[in-house]
């Protein structure tokens, strides 16, 4: 449990708790508060909740699924749309961090501070070596998120190493298709999903495609995050956060 001025950020214990997350992605990824979404995913992760300590609000969830090395990473939601064997070569233990959503109807960055400041703790409890994930985008017009793409390739992609593949069957090839355009680096950052925006801040890269989900209405990125990448500085902020 972390608590961080108005919020409290703590690990899904109950069945309802796992309920609430499913029930408040449903209405941040399908725009409806009538069911809920889940996959076979959930039972295999941690869920962390995000919650207005005053009110027990819902406010913020995401899940995280922790792998030992890279040896794991068929194991993971991504691995469904990226062809990411060379990930497996990745040593260290690993967590894929996904269906991260805050309430559509709240905005205060707070939220992800104390999101991010929770995920520290974890990574720092854990030994964590890597975070990555997809990092969506809200529908499945790639045009308007030309320029945050354009950005992406300019100054984002993933070290050779690491680089991920094409798997899915319907994607943007955007580094190709946008090699010429220089960003507009304004609307670019307005643009840009504030998760992703956080991971490249501290050092983060992206794949060079995005995959068009229909069944989320998205298109999203492979993001990877390589701990020992964040700058000194951001690393203090951070553990001074979640202290």
């Amino acid at each position: 449990m972390f608590r961080k001025g108005r919020y409290l950020a703590r690990e899904a214990g109950t069945e309802d708790d796992i309920r609430a997350a499913q029930r408040l992605r449903r209405l941040a990824f399908h725009g409806s508060d009538d069911g809920c979404d889940a996959d076979r995913f959930d039972a295999l992760c941690t869920h962390i909740l995000v919650e207005e300590q005053a009110t027990g609000r819902l406010v913020c969830c995401f899940r995280m699924l922790p792998l030992s090395n890279g040896g794991e990473i068929e194991r993971s939601y991504s691995a469904q749309f990226y062809g990411l064997s060379s990930l497996a070569a990745y040593k260290g233990p690993m967590v894929e961090l996904g269906r991260f959503c805050i309430h559509p109807d709240i905005r205060d960055p707070d939220i992800l501070r104390t999101a991010w400041a929770a995920m520290t703790r974890f990574v720092d409890e854990n030994g964590v070596g890597m975070l990555f994930g997809c990092s969506s985008f809200k529908g499945i017009d790639a045009d308007i998120y030309a320029d945050v793409f354009a950005m992406l390739k300019e100054r984002h992609l993933a070290p050779r190493r690491w680089w991920p593949r094409v798997k899915a069957p319907s994607v943007v090839r955007f580094a190709n298709k946008l090699r010429r355009r220089k960003p507009d680096a304004r609307l670019a950052m307005l643009r840009m999903p504030p998760l992703l925006r956080s991971y490249l801040a501290m050092g983060g890269w992206v794949s060079d495609h995005a995959v068009i989900d229909l069944q989320m209405n998205t298109l999203h990125v492979f993001t990877g995050l390589e701990i020992s990448a964040i700058p000194a500085a951001r690393k203090r902020l951070l553990r001074a956060v979640a202290s």
